[in-house]
């Protein structure tokens, strides 16, 4: 991503930096955190970043390599988790702003500027701007989607040795059929959202020939 050409040089060439980008990973899966994070480039060309780019078009091996490299060259990033729990509790759009706001207050040099990748997000204590399609046109974002995937992606795979027999290296906590045939035959962990349909469902029809479930709460069941 040529750097002459990103949002973010132009807006630091009027004096509008530091530029943080925004992004997260996990919104649309059904189990594991959502991550969420912030990331300000230097204004300077960075020679070894030149790949970076939207992060789910990047290969499991590349973003493996780039997240270090961004992490060594960025003037600041930072990475917000929330589990499964709190986005049942809060609501998936609840969590994705809250967890953007607070990636953005814990970044070591504030910016003058928030880029969102298509999500407009008020109370940054900065002016931001959401870009549909960011992470092509920011470096920032795309350095923020590539660390908010890849912490995720490591997490998944350590809960698939702590939560056994779901898949979650291989699917990554994404309703698959593979995932849902999973919950039908072990019931949903503490790590699935219970709120979302496709669990939901799932975790009924193994209720109903389990005598292992226990209530969680007023309507929601789950075992361990």
């Amino acid at each position: 991503m040529p750097y002459a050409r990103t949002l973010e040089h132009a807006l630091d060439k009027h004096g509008l930096g530091p530029v943080a980008g925004v992004d997260e990973a996990g919104r649309g899966a059904c189990a594991g955190p959502i991550s969420i994070a912030a990331c300000v480039l230097p204004d300077r060309p960075i020679p070894e970043l030149e790949r970076l780019t939207d992060s789910k078009k990047l290969s499991p091996a590349l973003r493996a390599r780039l997240a270090p490299l961004i992490k060594d060259t960025a003037l600041a990033w930072s990475v917000v988790l929330i589990d499964a729990a709190d986005i049942d509790r809060w609501g998936i759009q609840h969590a994705n702003i809250s967890g953007m706001r607070r990636a953005v207050a814990q970044l070591a040099t504030p910016p003058g500027y928030v880029l969102t990748d298509a999500m407009r997000v008020p109370g940054f204590g900065a002016p931001s701007l959401p870009i549909i399609g960011g992470d092509a046109a920011a470096r920032c974002i795309a350095a923020a989607s590539v660390l908010a995937k890849q912490t995720r992606d490591e997490i998944m795979v350590e809960l698939d040795r702590t939560h056994p027999g779901y898949g979650f290296a291989a699917h990554k906590g994404y309703g698959t059929s593979a995932h849902m045939d999973a919950v039908r035959r072990h019931g949903a962990s503490s790590v699935h959202r219970y709120t979302y349909a496709n669990v939901a469902t799932a975790h009924r029809q193994w209720c109903a020939g389990s005598a292992s479930a226990v209530t969680r709460g007023p309507e929601e069941v789950w075992h361990e």
